[in-house]
């Protein structure tokens, strides 16, 4: 954590595309001010952002599967001039996602952000290995890595979409979801463990349809989950209470305050880290006791996969789920304002921001509000929408671009 010191401010300076989404290829230039993308609907506006989310661990704001980014090639598909008015000659994927040969692969995403380190050239995407398999690939300055993880040394993203608003009403996994990617903005390793807590999972219920499994092994997979399990309910704990600290200080101006609470037995026993260890004990004994129930259900009843993030409207001591549609908006809005600050605050860098259609259900007083929000926490955001008058009061705080079929080009400066 770093509190008392001033974040480091991370922006995006160039962003390169190779057959990516509906962009063929794209060479953008940007400078550390906010991002307006403005366009018509399936111009590629979102695909940009999708890009630029991939800095991120997991497979974006989309969720997409990797192999279902590439664009399919077209007769008329070449080179095009894209914001800076300099050609796009190939480079995106020769940084970032070129097979053994130097080959492109089948797409690939060129970044480069400045931050703590300075400028880092991070380039990502899907290309075959050795073997064949198409894999994605990532590097850092032109040298491999091993994972994107490593990536948020240099840049965490964090992301606001119109998907995300049914997240009141929708599933408890949306929200659990929800809230294991705020954990990942501030703890890089928490997506290994909610990873690695399912898989033992899926294993613990094959084992339970099989009668005569090797109960030696059942208890080790047992054992693993009960450790993973406090862990991620431990860094779910952590993350929730350190949030409700930066919600407490703000002044909820134009975004009301969200109460947060965590449904689930084991957060709910998470609170000091030095009893962990008998916590997991606790859980390797009951997840041992439940194998008849559990194996008659066809699934583990009981674990953090069970966990929901309730949410309730601070002001009206109301449901967040029963809200209007308007009153969501502005809750959810708040709260991820408030997890900007709390990434900053524990990762000693300013996440880069992607709101899309962040403007359109805003009324006035609340779009100025957030414009002055995101200049108060030095972040640096990309918007977008259809309209460029609901950006009007940026004024020269933000840079513009028109996105069309796939070409972007600069607008107003």
């Amino acid at each position: 954590m770093h509190d008392g010191q001033a974040a480091q401010r991370v922006w995006v300076e160039t962003v390169k595309l190779t057959r990516f989404r509906n962009y063929a290829s794209l060479s953008l230039t940007t400078d550390p001010r906010h991002v307006v993308l403005t366009g018509e609907n399936g111009a590629g506006k979102t695909n940009l952002l999708e890009a630029l989310s991939l800095l991120s661990p997991g497979r974006g704001l989309r969720r997409a599967p990797y192999d279902r980014l590439a664009k399919v090639a077209a007769a008329s598909d070449a080179p095009m001039a894209n914001g800076d008015d300099k050609s796009a000659d190939g480079t995106p994927g020769s940084d970032g996602a070129d097979g053994a040969d130097g080959t492109l692969g089948t797409w690939a995403t060129n970044i480069t952000v400045h931050g703590t380190v300075g400028a880092v050239a991070i380039g990502t995407g899907l290309a075959p290995t050795p073997s064949g398999e198409m894999q994605r690939r990532t590097r850092i300055n032109k040298a491999p890595v091993k994972s994107i993880d490593s990536v948020q040394d240099h840049a965490r993203v964090l992301w606001l979409t119109p998907a995300m608003d049914g997240l009141f009403t929708g599933s408890s996994g949306d929200r659990r979801r929800f809230l294991d990617r705020m954990v990942l903005a501030t703890d890089p390793r928490h997506g290994r463990r909610v990873t690695a807590y399912e898989r033992a999972m899926r294993s613990r219920n094959r084992l339970l349809e099989d009668r005569n499994a090797d109960r030696t092994w059942l208890d080790g997979i047992e054992a693993e989950m009960a450790s993973l399990g406090v862990e991620i309910a431990f860094a779910r704990r952590q993350l929730t209470e350190a949030l409700s600290d930066i919600i407490d200080q703000g002044d909820e101006d134009a975004f009301p305050a969200a109460s947060l609470a965590l449904e689930g037995v084991l957060e709910e026993q998470a609170s000091d880290e030095a009893m962990l260890d008998d916590l997991g004990a606790h859980v390797r004994d009951l997840l041992c006791r439940s194998r008849p129930r559990d194996s008659a259900a066809g699934r583990t009843l009981e674990g953090p996969h069970r966990t929901n993030l309730a949410v309730r409207h601070r002001p009206k001591d109301m449901d967040a789920a029963v809200c209007s549609t308007g009153e969501q908006k502005a809750l959810l809005t708040g709260l991820i304002l408030a997890h900007v600050q709390l990434t900053s605050k524990m990762s000693g860098m300013t996440p880069i921001l992607l709101l899309d259609e962040i403007a359109a259900h805003l009324d006035g007083h609340r779009r100025a509000a957030l414009f002055n929000r995101l200049d108060a926490m030095n972040c640096q955001a990309w918007m977008t929408g259809t309209d460029e008058h609901l950006f009007e009061a940026l004024g020269d705080r933000a840079q513009r671009f028109t996105v069309a079929d796939g070409t972007v080009a600069r607008g107003n400066p």
